[in-house]
């Protein structure tokens, strides 16, 4: 368990929020190499920013358990309506 320290957070709140906000794309891979190192960097000076990830790959990994809703039949009706409508099939 990593436990946060709120000096740290004190002397670079900015970092955190914006860690906050790029967490998405750093686990999604499609944050620039700058933005990476700088987020990299971050992580291991911040328990807590480091805490929130791996609660986030947590979260992200048990989602990926769950079996997919069924699906309803109505809503896929219109929608394949709409995408007929779209490409000009009757």
């Amino acid at each position: 368990m990593r436990f946060w320290r709120p000096h740290r957070r004190r002397r670079d709140p900015l970092v955190c929020r914006e860690f906050v906000e790029l967490v998405s794309d750093y686990l999604d891979a499609t944050l620039p190499r700058h933005e990476r190192a700088r987020f990299e960097a971050h992580i291991a000076e911040c328990d807590g920013c480091a805490g929130y990830l791996e609660d986030m790959r947590r979260l992200i990994g048990s989602l990926h358990d769950l079996p997919d809703p069924p699906s309803d039949p109505t809503t896929r009706a219109v929608l394949l309506r709409a995408f007929r409508d779209l490409r000009g099939q009757p």
